[in-house]
């Protein structure tokens, strides 16, 4: 009976690992559309900005680092800036992948 307490109770741990989406207290980055804060390592020194302009990515904004803390225990903030050039209409309209050229007709063997 104990091991399949465990068992649900590891599977539940995994699916929520699964689903967070990074917002709110956790490992690594926190924030969302406006901005956000990363925890302050010494990895992190080296690929803060990184983190931060993936995280911006998400909304189609661009990172700007506000404040760096390099001690442990505090953070990098950054925020999520509209870029003014970026335009949503013509972006939508944009096909993701260039048109395959025409296929060569096939008329059957001769």
């Amino acid at each position: 009976m104990r091991w399949m307490l465990a068992l649900v109770l590891v599977s539940f741990s995994l699916t929520a690992k699964a689903t967070w989406d990074g917002t709110g207290p956790g490992s690594g980055v926190t924030g969302n559309d406006t901005g956000g804060i990363i925890q302050w390592t010494p990895w992190t020194a080296t690929v803060y900005y990184r983190i931060a302009a993936e995280h911006c990515a998400r909304w189609n904004r661009i990172a700007e680092i506000t404040s760096v803390h390099a001690k442990y225990g505090d953070y990098v903030g950054f925020v999520c800036q509209v870029d003014r050039s970026f335009d949503p209409r013509k972006a939508w309209l944009a096909p993701d992948d260039p048109p395959l050229p025409a296929a060569k007709p096939h008329h059957g063997p001769r």
